[in-house]
């Protein structure tokens, strides 16, 4: 518990409940304003949607067909701020958009792509332009009858390190977070929320007290206030269920592409952990009950499709190497076709009975600093705590510190500084931690002196990292949402990171 967490008599000013970008987004922004802030997730932090999407700090191209311009342009606003927030974990990346004459016409695109460089008065990177796929490079992998199309900028995340840093900056600041801590009930009483806990790791409950409570729970947002809550709200969301496949590297280059299908979604195929390549998404209403979704069949098929329309290398089932899914928790605007839903974000505030509840519906990666900041503009009315000025966005996410000259030159002076360390290794250490990599090396001086490797690169100094400061608790956190290393080890190594978890943890 952190110095500043409250008496059990001294309610929280805020208990957020969902460790997501959205939970984890609005803790750090209130802690930082001078609230007092418990964030519950019953799982992992990231452990659905957060850690589901296709990885993109965008403004959304494609919405722009649905007149969704002020999100746009919102997102746009966001792109540009988030880059200079986290530079280790986020960077710019140019997207190949080839024409095909079975979808939307060029001028469409063109007119398209205008509105998406000019929408955003902050846009530092480059802007849209037209190519001749037989002359530029990033036409090679393309097939020959895609003879032009369009570049334009956009952004990459590694989501589900956003979410923890925006975590680990919010306990740094004081907020406590309580990760595989289930919310049982919830009732207001004399003004405040009186919140029954449950610690999923002992079973063991606990009560708290908070001045208003967050529902940030994404695909349980509607659960958790007709269920746990026992509120009822005419708001509800539209479950989507997005898929994405990685296969062995399709391409060359550090470029991606976007593919239009004859369905008019689109599907992204995009550079991934240096020898692959990601490809998605689907868009699946989904009917059942939120909770672990896996892709089906006719997805995997649907995606090696959609890019076997457009690449001369195609892509077979048999090469999927990994895939996930997760729930979009979008808000129902009572659109017909899932692809057309909004993607947009509605906070509803309910004070009738006293002690205020937001629940979030909706939202994005991209846009999930802006809706913290609206979130905290929503409560201060009845939560003054929080009614101090916005300061997240020139603020720096730990480890985005990196110094002059970007990423590059940020590698070059941890080389100079540990130049013992595998070229690879320190790559690796640089793009997840920024300037955090050398709270990892520490005194370290050598290679033997991170500890056993326990796989490829990862050491069991990296994984106590992981354990003591960004609350890993299970051998997937550390190997598929605070790194990647889940594809790049065989079993035999992961059992050794699952042994040694489980016994650091226990």
């Amino acid at each position: 518990m952190s110095d500043s967490a409250p008496s059990p008599a001294q309610p929280y000013d805020l208990l957020i409940v969902g460790g997501g970008v959205n939970g984890a987004g609005i803790a750090r922004d209130a802690v930082g304003r001078g609230a007092s802030v418990l964030l519950v997730e019953q799982d992992d932090l990231a452990s659905y949607t957060s850690s589901a999407s296709t990885k993109l700090i965008h403004g959304g191209l494609r919405y722009l067909e649905y007149y969704e311009f002020r999100l746009v342009r919102e997102a746009l606003t966001e792109r540009e701020r988030l880059l200079a927030m986290a530079p280790h974990i986020m960077w710019p990346m140019r997207f190949v958009l080839p024409h095909s004459k079975l979808v939307r016409p060029a001028w469409m695109l063109k007119a398209g792509l205008f509105l998406y460089d000019h929408l955003a008065s902050n846009m530092t990177l480059p802007k849209s332009r037209a190519v001749d796929f037989r002359t530029h490079s990033s036409g090679r992998p393309l097939k020959p009858e895609y003879t032009k199309g369009f570049v334009y900028s956009d952004g990459w995340v590694q989501d589900s390190r956003l979410v923890v840093l925006n975590a680990l900056d919010a306990a740094e600041r004081g907020a406590e977070i309580r990760t595989r801590t289930r919310l049982i009930k919830a009732d207001r009483v004399n003004g405040v929320w009186e919140a029954v806990l449950e610690d999923r790791a002992t079973g063991k409950t606990s009560t708290v007290r908070a001045r208003a409570l967050v529902n940030a729970a994404g695909p349980w947002v509607a659960k958790l206030l007709s269920e746990t809550l026992k509120i009822p709200n005419s708001k509800s969301v539209r479950l989507v269920k997005g898929s994405h496949i990685i296969v062995p590297r399709v391409f060359e280059g550090p470029q991606a592409y976007i593919f239009q299908n004859p369905d008019k979604r689109i599907v992204f195929a995009i550079p991934y952990e240096q020898n692959y390549t990601l490809i998605g998404t689907t868009d699946i209403p989904w009917k059942e009950a939120p909770g672990t979704v896996g892709i089906a069949p006719d997805e995997v098929t649907y995606l090696c499709e959609s890019v076997n329309r457009y690449f001369q290398t195609q892509v077979k089932e048999s090469d999927v190497v990994w895939s996930y899914a997760g729930l979009r928790p979008l808000y129902d605007d009572a659109s017909a076709n899932a692809s057309a839903v909004t993607r947009d974000y509605v906070l509803d505030l309910d004070t009738t009975d006293g002690a205020p509840l937001l629940s979030i519906f909706g939202g994005k990666i991209t846009t999930y600093r802006k809706l913290a900041e609206h979130a905290l503009e929503k409560l201060a009315p009845v939560l003054p705590v929080v009614a101090g000025a916005s300061w997240t966005a020139s603020e720096v996410l730990p480890g985005g510190d990196i110094g002059e000259g970007g990423f590059a030159g940020a590698l070059a002076r941890l080389r100079r500084a540990a130049p013992w360390l595998p070229e690879q290794l320190a790559w690796r250490l640089m793009r997840n931690y920024g300037s955090r990599a050398y709270e990892i090396i520490g005194e370290a001086a050598s290679m033997q002196d991170m500890g056993e490797l326990l796989g490829g690169d990862l050491t069991t100094r990296e994984v106590d990292y992981l354990i003591g400061k960004e609350w890993a608790r299970a051998p997937e956190d550390v190997l598929w949402r605070r790194s990647k290393m889940g594809l790049h080890l065989n079993e035999a190594e992961k059992n050794a990171v699952a042994d040694y978890v489980k016994k650091k943890v226990a």
